[in-house]
């Protein structure tokens, strides 16, 4: 993706430098249990904390802080420019629909992080916290997405995450979250998952219409990149390589499928209203 001396934005929280509470807990079975609980794309971090506790039995320990490289200062800047573009372009589509956007933040941690949502490791991917209004992301994640999960990897793999998450903030904004979670009250545990579905697969798109409007910046090969991501955490791909089988009812973030097909339907249309994903995973 073409960002080099591009427009930053201000609204990056970097963390990564400073000493975590929680230890980080990214292998192993409690790795892979959180990982199946919240790929990323979770619109709170409160189970994954919750979770946390009571593995380690309610004791925090320390992580020491590192200092960052230069390769890990280059990333921040690379955050920076992609958080400014989806700033741009959704404050442009929403002033077109007479709306007025506002700008989520973006926290950048190493292991674990404290949130409005409660506490957090790196193992459950990036997430968005509707408490605060802010993203969160260990960039360490896209290396297990490679090496675990069979993706791409690359920049714009990056850039579709932060994309889908700043999706979640904007159906925060527009009570889509807040409607989502009413319907799901007195539903079966499958019928939830349904709707949670769709609230992922709405962010997906919406990730889809971002990169629509940033065509001038894309280098050969991006979309691919973003499919490759979009594939790898399916629910469908995830449990069959973790658990050797997959229980579709459980499903709470689509299938690789799904998560593809509406990427790619945002990107081909730019138009937000063609989000359906409520009425046509029902």
């Amino acid at each position: 993706m073409k960002w080099l001396g591009r427009r930053q934005s201000d609204n990056v929280e970097d963390r990564r430098g400073v000493s975590g509470g929680k230890v980080a807990l990214g292998g192993g079975v409690i790795g892979i249990i959180i990982l199946l609980l919240n790929v990323f794309g979770g619109e709170t971090g409160q189970t994954v904390g919750n979770v946390l506790e009571q593995m380690q039995g309610g004791q925090p320990q320390t992580e020491a802080a590192a200092p960052l490289s230069k390769e890990d200062q280059e990333m921040g800047d690379f955050v920076r420019v992609i958080l400014a573009d989806n700033e741009d372009i959704w404050s442009k589509i929403f002033a077109d629909n007479g709306m007025t956007y506002e700008k989520p933040k973006l926290v950048l941690f190493r292991g674990s992080v404290q949130t409005a949502c409660g506490g957090a490791s790196s193992a459950s991917g990036p997430f968005y916290c509707p408490g605060d209004r802010k993203v969160y992301m260990d960039l360490a994640f896209f290396e297990e997405l490679k090496t675990k999960f069979g993706a791409k990897g690359g920049d714009f793999a990056i850039a579709y995450v932060i994309a889908h998450e700043i999706g979640h903030h904007i159906q925060t904004l527009l009570g889509t979250s807040t409607k989502m979670r009413q319907e799901q009250e007195g539903k079966s545990e499958a019928e939830a998952n349904k709707l949670s579905v769709a609230l992922e697969l709405q962010a997906d798109f919406y990730a889809g219409v971002w990169t629509h409007y940033n065509k001038e910046n894309l280098d050969v090969g991006d979309i691919e990149e973003a499919l490759s991501a979009a594939n790898a955490v399916g629910d469908d791909a995830i449990q069959s390589k973790m658990q050797g089988h997959i229980v579709p009812d459980s499903f709470t973030h689509g299938t690789s499928e799904q998560r593809m097909y509406w990427f790619k339907k945002g990107f081909d249309s730019g138009d937000i209203k063609q989000g359906t994903t409520f009425e046509e995973i029902r």
